[in-house]
């Protein structure tokens, strides 16, 4: 299974400079001036669609992501440094903060979002510090 997430942004260009610099690449045969295909996994893409492009797909409008939460991406990395690396060269590149750092000892993460108000939430976890129960 292939999972696709689409999110509409203001700008093409801003957005792909802004994910570029957190390291994410983008599949050049799947994006236009309408929308990038951007790869977070081999499994996972994110559509990053044109308000115009976005409203073809759906008769809803589109939410002001600044004012409302409308998705939270959870992004699952290899340490707690790769988290503070994401999401420091996120805030220096445009992103805002949300939140504070959550260290749960087998689980840190932090969140930021992005030029067009989307929250991604860079984490890591160590299942085998997982204890059962709650």
């Amino acid at each position: 299974m292939h999972v696709y997430i689409n999110l509409p942004v203001a700008d093409l260009d801003r957005s792909r400079r802004f994910f570029s610099g957190l390291g994410f690449d983008f599949n050049d045969k799947f994006s236009d001036h309408t929308g990038l295909a951007m790869r977070i996994s081999d499994t996972c893409t994110a559509m990053l669609l044109t308000h115009e492009k976005f409203a073809t797909f759906t008769p809803r409008r589109i939410a002001d992501s600044r004012e409302v939460s409308e998705v939270l991406t959870a992004l699952q990395l290899a340490s707690r440094e790769a988290v503070d690396r994401m999401t420091d060269q996120a805030l220096a590149s445009g992103g805002e903060p949300v939140g504070t750092a959550q260290d749960h000892g087998f689980m840190y993460g932090r969140a930021f979002s992005d030029p067009d108000g989307h929250i991604w939430e860079p984490i890591w976890m160590n299942p085998d510090a997982m204890g059962g129960g709650e």
